[in-house]
């Protein structure tokens, strides 16, 4: 199954506005995506508030996970996503 790390660039972490984006994308994928913190449990990249709960702050490690056609370019576009600093993007 393929997996990618990602390390959270928004500076506030993944709250309401990136955690919306992320989970958006994922959705859109068409693939069962999950996403965990280091040494954490992986949960439903589709689900917002099981992304907010996750807790991943600015600088945070995470991994994603995805099965299907088309998972190792999904996740690369998701980790892209994740990268970025959406609230410096905002303002």
């Amino acid at each position: 199954m393929p997996q990618r790390t990602a390390t959270i660039g928004s500076s506030v972490g993944l709250h309401a506005r990136p955690a919306t984006l992320f989970v958006q994308a994922a959705t859109a994928t068409g693939l069962a995506v999950t996403i965990a913190k280091e040494d954490g449990a992986p949960v439903d990249a589709r689900s917002l508030l099981s992304v907010m709960a996750l807790g991943a702050g600015n600088g945070a490690k995470v991994t994603l996970t995805a099965e299907g056609d088309g998972a190792e370019a999904a996740l690369d576009d998701l980790v892209r996503l994740l990268e970025i600093d959406h609230d410096a993007a905002a303002a």
